[in-house]
């Protein structure tokens, strides 16, 4: 930043005089601006601006001009996440307005104002969880990361501040899990609770919410030893909050049902739901529901189980939930396969599958890829079962722990059955190829999109296709103009995983431009009138 070739004009000798003269062109509420953006990390959206950097020189509404002003003077870049605008500082920008921030004495006021922003954000996003806005939620949340771990870095590290933190990292609770972050959650409630040093009349009700919390994550990783002592805590100081103690007992019955004590996961799970629906608290109702209505399955008490599951999968239908309605569907999967019939419950999995995709979910992937494992084995497959048994030990490894462990019965089972119909070699190759596939080629594979499925006198280029049924549907999408933005609205995907399908599809057709695949999409409808590619001749 200090060095440079002394034969320059004074202003480009050095990076750091190039950008203070840059820095002497902005009028004074730009610098304004400057300095306090330099508190984000990663970007921030106009609404960000306007909560933390208006006031005391800056009027809110003046903001849009003032970030256009310095998007035009290239202090500001422009960018386009998820269909909405964000701006991004350059990191030697970022630090030439932080230094300025620091230097002016109004680094520790904007600092909380950002905490106090996303600490706001997180509480809303906990709050709309459970309905329509989930998967945009779930998208915010995974763009502004860089901006929480900022907000709970503050936290920590301010006195005073750690009971708004450990608020934070419980409204994240969904984001974690969803997310695939178990173990960061975990670092951040453990780190923040260990502080303990406010004294305000929050202060316990954070710490029990936050314990619980805590509790939950470590169940789902299986470490039920460090979950225990938290509970205990989280009762004790929750006397009064009765959420938070129906969460208790919430979790205490997740904790039975995965280490197989059914009938103790009955009974606390039926006082957890009671709760809840005493609280008219839907989340935990639904939460409450479903692993009630497994533990229900599990003792052969099929019909309870049965009518809790429909039960729960219409409170998640009328609130038009992905996430809740995706693990109903997969544990429900699990009870009609114990019913026999295979083809429902091929059916309910791969809904589920569905409707993780958005959200990357490999926790709940990994249940479902090996309940079709079973399925196959139970429909004469074993090479299609032994490729799903390899898929879910990649899953299983990259999450940690042991999930549904409640399942281990069934696991051993039919890891054995599997492994009997076929030679040791024939098993050992086929586990392995399912342990190769990346996570879409193992979502592909367990929707059967990586299968070709090509009917008699079906046009000879659709034979011919490379591509699986779900990339085909994309290759229509984009020949008929779609972005990646909207292919993934389309579908009900992650735009990433659009994305993804998009340059599959050029590699495998050794295409460079979207043209050339619109191109192609016409060669096969001119071969099969009448029809496109993906629809019902081809899956016929």
């Amino acid at each position: 930043l200090t060095c440079g070739s002394r034969t320059d004009l004074p202003r480009h000798q050095t990076l750091s005089a190039l950008i203070g003269w840059s820095y002497g062109l902005c009028t004074a509420p730009e610098r304004l601006l400057w300095q306090r953006a330099s508190v984000f990390s990663g970007g921030l959206d106009l609404e960000a601006a306007e909560t933390v950097c208006a006031g005391d020189g800056i009027a809110r509404e003046d903001i849009l001009e003032l970030v256009i002003g310095l998007v035009d003077k290239s202090v500001l870049l422009r960018e386009e996440h998820s269909g909405t605008v964000r701006y991004r500082l350059l990191e030697t920008i970022r630090q030439y307005g932080h230094e300025r921030l620091t230097a002016s004495g109004d680094q520790p006021r904007v600092q909380r104002r950002h905490r106090d922003h996303y600490r706001d954000l997180t509480a809303r996003a906990e709050h709309e969880w459970f309905g329509p806005a989930q998967i945009a939620w779930f998208d915010r949340l995974r763009t502004e990361h860089p901006n929480l771990r900022t907000a709970l870095e503050y936290s920590l590290g301010t006195p005073g501040e750690s009971s708004a933190g450990l608020r934070m990292a419980s409204d994240l609770l969904f984001y974690w899990i969803a997310a695939d972050l178990l173990n960061e959650g975990r670092r951040w409630l453990e780190k923040l609770l260990d502080t303990g040093t406010d004294t305000g009349d929050s202060a316990p009700a954070a710490r029990a919410a936050a314990l619980c919390v805590h509790a939950r994550l470590a169940v789902l990783q299986g470490d039920l030893a460090a979950a225990r002592p938290m509970l205990r805590e989280s009762r004790a100081l929750a006397r009064d909050q009765p959420v938070v103690l129906a969460q208790c007992e919430y979790v205490t019955g997740l904790a039975a049902l995965i280490r197989s004590d059914l009938h103790g996961a009955v009974a606390v799970l039926e006082d957890a739901l009671t709760r809840h629906r005493a609280l008219s608290h839907e989340k935990g109702v639904a939460n409450s529901s479903m692993y009630l209505a497994t533990a229900y399955s599990l003792l052969g008490r099929s019909e309870e189980a049965i009518a809790l599951f429909d039960e729960c999968l219409r409170l998640c239908e009328s609130r038009q939930d992905h996430w809740f309605r995706s693990y109903a569907l997969s544990v429900y999967g699990i009870e009609i396969w114990r019913r026999g019939d295979l083809k429902r419950a091929t059916e309910l999995e791969q809904r589920a599958i569905r409707l993780k995709q958005p959200f990357d979910d490999r926790l709940g992937m990994a249940l479902c890829v090996e309940v079709l494992a079973w399925i196959a084995a139970d429909e004469g497959d074993p090479e299609r079962a032994a490729r799903l048994l390899g898929a879910f030990r990649e899953i299983r490894r990259a999450v940690g722990g042991p999930p549904y462990a409640y399942l281990a019965g069934y696991r051993e089972q039919y890891a054995t059955a599997i492994r009997d119909r076929l030679t040791a070699t024939r098993f050992d190759a086929l586990f392995q190829e399912g342990a190769g596939l990346s996570p879409a080629e193992t979502t592909a594979y367990a929707l059967r999109e990586a299968e070709a499925e090509t009917a008699p006198g079906a046009p000879a280029g659709r034979a011919l296709s490379p591509l699986t049924r779900r990339e085909t549907e994309v290759a229509r999408l984009v020949a008929k103009g779609m972005s990646n933005k909207e292919i993934a609205a389309a579908l009900v995907v992650a735009q990433r995983t659009a994305e993804g399908h998009v340059e599959r599809i050029l590699r495998k057709l050794g295409f460079s431009s979207r043209a050339q695949i619109a191109a192609w999409v016409a060669e096969l409808n001119e071969e099969a009138p009448g029809s496109e590619p993906g629809g019902a001749q081809g899956r016929r």
